[in-house]
């Protein structure tokens, strides 16, 4: 192949590659000839070292899974070529096939920068939609811009979200179905940039609202309007508007203001030799009746003018990320004194209280003498000195060095606030005056409260963060399937309480065990014979109270082998929330019968047979964090995220788990659950249509994420489902048309939308062995051009829990991926369904 290809004349680099050692150095020769004239336009070929490609001496790149089809060479290059261009450059992109599954791991660097070219189609938002965003938010920035600037995501991609965000799409079905929009950025990158893009709207919201007020007050000017649009922080709207709300007392520059000086201020900068102070001065005016108190109310009003121009703040910040700025943090004289009150009258009353605030003292001593770069403190540092603070007793400032406002107060004399024309020495004086007064009075505590918040809001960021990350890793633990599980929360007094539930989760006993008292050879009868009754080989013991003695005790009982002839084993789970979510009304509704501590043992069990359904039954909040809403939000999130991609069998998942699939919610699910409850299983996923509340959107949102798994669904109920008439009758889906066929597309990730294309291809069916498993036969749906026997090996065991396996075919290798179809991507979808 490599000596009948012939590159084009001002390609000659491309030949370099080549199996012959001959041909090689022949090529290399004639490349050095003719690269050499054309050396200035080699960077307009960066695609001509792609075009020969030979797989052969290339050693093989190990895919997630790995699959070998045997394909004729004489339809390889048919297959490419009556794809059209949606498949160009699709080898070189094999090495970016492998991330495009969505993974659960610790975050890694966001996808949106991830190279040169765009992973998706780029789309530039026309300038009627652009003024249209401008007008709708009526602020002096483009939100495209500002929303790409804080987010470090190109503004196309920031275009598609807000766009797929107005639609009303979820942020599970962007990351999966809506991938060549957003870049293929993580699902983590989206929830940031949808955070921001709400705050950009709560901001804009606000600024409305101040201006409204400030009108309506009779303050408002022109110049203030545009001060308050040009905003692009909450920090920035206060530090402009706080010196006009209502409960604040007059300031210097306004009262100086009401007396007419603001002509002279506007004269000292613009006409200095026309400007004479004694013509100012009247002797029965208060403020006036000098000219040291002219002076000084023209000293005030040029300090606001400084303090509030965008040019010399965007400098003053720019001094301090050059400096080394620190936050110090000590204790407070108040801390103090408590506590040598506590030590001195250590025998007076409320000898607990006291010593418990003493606790709460001694811990924030490593912050009693604490000083760090403002850009190198730690997120659990800022919260900790934030707490400390609250309590009264730290107290915190930020050090900004002294060059910083020497620097600053040379630079606004010599050049940003230098008069026009030449004043006199009395006039420089007001204006260095007026410089060092804004610097020391307006700036200095705005640039200290800008850290602070900025600073907080970082951390309070990171922690709302680590919170996912643990959250997600505590729902897609993998669960314990096809085994008897005992769940033992673990107690002294009142015993450790048991329940022993069926591999489906079903109560098969509860029972409760006094362990760790005298008789406890009686209560290991009583465990043999309940584990050898319901054959119960997993012990799961919650880390509680009694944990270590309880373990202790089971091991001791295994390890003498007292459960012969079963092969029994332990593990300990965490047991947080457990005694919540026993007295909770979903848990009252599920186990009406248990006593809660009963209960607590049962979630104990489930949270090993199936994590993901049993914790988010369990509200996922913290009482010590700040920012309440944010974290409910991101977690809240995080819940539907996992519960999406991981995906619910809409005939036997619980109602509390339904809710947190995308496009559902409380109501949709008890639909969903009494739709269920009265007409048996569903069949397929169109029959959604019919549920009370399941509009286009909803399903569209959900469909992709529900699964509806034909081998456990009883065909007694078609019949039932076949006589839609009656169900047409019910509130608006009269004029739905619903099949009652079984469709095995619906127990994969692929979205009815994209069914189309999967059943253009699904025309063979495979049988499929592996070592592991027993034989199962697939409908498989590949090329027309593929083998009719196609041999495959996977490094999955696949059980019926791996039902709608779809695998993504780039050239000749097969990679295994669960994103669904990749419209207008980068290959062939083969639909892999057990059948």
């Amino acid at each position: 192949d490599c000596e009948e290809w012939k590159p084009p004349e001002p390609k000659a680099k491309a030949p370099q590659k080549t199996s012959s050692a001959t041909a090689a150095g022949e090529k290399k020769a004639a490349a050095k000839r003719t690269a050499q004239p054309k050396e200035p336009k080699a960077p307009k070929e960066p695609k001509a070292p792609k075009v020969p490609k030979d797989p052969k001496p290339r050693a093989p790149r190990k895919p997630a899974i790995q699959v070998s089809f045997i394909i004729p060479e004489a339809h390889e290059a048919d297959r490419w070529a009556d794809e059209g261009p949606s498949l160009a450059g699709l080898r070189a992109k094999k090495e970016e096939a492998e991330d495009e599954d969505f993974t659960f791991d610790e975050p890694c660097l966001k996808k949106q920068k991830t190279s040169g070219a765009c992973l998706g189609q780029p789309t530039s938002l026309p300038s009627s939609e652009a003024q249209a965003l401008r007008n709708e938010l009526n602020m002096n920035w483009d939100l495209t811009e500002v929303l790409s600037t804080l987010t470090c995501v190109e503004r196309w991609v920031c275009v598609n979200i807000i766009l797929l965000l107005r639609e009303e799409n979820t942020v599970p079905f962007m990351v999966r179905y809506r991938k060549e929009m957003i870049n293929h950025m993580d699902a983590d990158a989206v929830r940031d940039v949808q955070m921001v893009y709400e705050e950009l709207c709560t901001l804009a919201k606000k600024t409305q609202s101040v201006i409204q007020t400030l009108k309506k007050d009779g303050v408002l000017t022109a110049e203030l309007e545009q001060n308050l649009r040009s905003c692009r922080s909450a920090d920035e709207l206060d530090h402009v508007y706080s010196p006009y709300k209502k409960g604040s007392k007059l300031t210097k520059a306004r009262r100086a203001k009401a007396l007419g000086l603001e002509v002279a201020a506007s004269a000292l900068m613009n006409t200095p030799h026309t400007l004479d102070l004694r013509a100012w001065v009247k002797p029965d005016a208060e403020g006036l009746s000098t000219v040291e108190e002219v002076a000084t109310g023209v000293e005030h009003i040029l300090a606001d003018m400084i303090a509030k121009d965008p040019e010399t703040l965007t400098y003053v910040k720019t001094l301090c990320e050059n400096s080394f700025v620190t936050i110090q943090s000590s204790v407070s004289k108040s801390a103090l004194k408590e506590k040598e009150q506590k030590n001195t009258f250590q025998s007076h009353k409320k000898p607990g209280a006291q010593q418990n605030k003493n606790m709460d003292i001694d811990k924030f001593h490593l912050y009693f003498d604490f000083t760090s770069n403002i850009q190198r403190i730690q997120p659990h540092q800022t919260l900790a000195i934030n707490r400390g603070e609250s309590l009264k007793i730290l107290t915190v400032k930020v050090n900004i060095p002294d060059r910083v406002k020497s620097d600053f107060t040379r630079w606004c004399i010599n050049n940003r606030w230098r008069p026009k024309t030449f004043a006199r020495e009395e006039l420089n004086a007001i204006i260095r005056n007026g410089v060092e007064d804004s610097y020391k009075r307006l700036i200095l505590p705005f640039l200290t409260r800008s850290y602070r918040t900025k600073l907080t809001i970082a951390a309070e960021k990171e922690s709302i963060a680590m919170f996912v990350r643990n959250l997600r890793q505590r729902l897609l633990v993998c669960p314990v399937r096809g085994c008897v599980i005992m769940g033992v929360d673990p107690g002294f007094r009142h015993g450790c309480k048991l329940a022993i539930l069926s591999p489906t989760s079903q109560i098969l006993h509860t029972d409760v065990v006094y362990l760790h008292i005298s008789g406890q050879q009686k209560e290991a009868d009583k465990l043999r014979h309940l584990m050898i009754k319901y054959s119960c080989t997993r012990v799961v013991i919650g880390n509680g109270t009694a944990c270590r003695e309880t373990e202790s005790f089971f091991a001791d009982l295994i390890s003498r082998r007292f459960f012969q002839p079963l092969d029994v084993s332990y593990c300990i789970t965490n047991e947080a929330g457990a005694s919540i979510y026993s007295v909770s009304p979903e848990a009252v509704k599920e186990m009406p019968d248990l006593d809660p501590n009963l209960r607590s043992a049962v979630s104990i069990g489930r949270r090993v047979q199936d994590p993901l359904a049993e914790l988010v039954k369990i509200d996922p909040k913290t009482h010590r964090h700040r920012n309440i809403p944010a974290l409910k939000a991101a977690l809240d999130g995080v819940v539907q995220e996992c519960v999406s991609f991981v995906g619910v069998d809409i005939n036997i998942c619980s109602e509390t788990l339904m809710r947190h699939v995308a496009g559902l919610n409380v109501g949709r699910a008890r639909n969903i659950a009494e739709w269920r409850e009265q007409k048996g299983p569903f069949i397929n996923r169109e029959q959604l249509k019919l549920v009370k509340g399941m509009g286009p959107k909803t399903y569209q949102q959900c469909a992709g994420f529900i699964r509806i798994n034909h081998t456990k669904v009883s065909p007694h109920p078609v019949p039932a489902v076949a006589e839609k008439p009656a169900a047409k009758k019910s509130k608006g889906k009269t004029c739905v048309n619903i099949p009652t066929s079984f469709n095995p597309l619906d127990q994969t990730c692929i979205h009815p939308e994209s069914y189309h294309v999967a059943q253009r291809y699904s025309t063979h069916k495979y049988k499929y062995t592996h070592t592991h498993t027993h034989t199962h036969t697939y409908l498989y749906s590949g090329l027309p051009h593929w083998p009719k026997h196609v041999q495959a090996e996977m490094e999955l065991i696949l059980t019926p829990s791996h039902m709608g396996l779809v695998i993504v075919v780039e050239d000749s290798d097969l990679i295994y991926t669960d994103m669904g179809y990749k419209r207008g991507g980068v290959g062939f979808v083969c639909v892999c369904v057990l059948v």
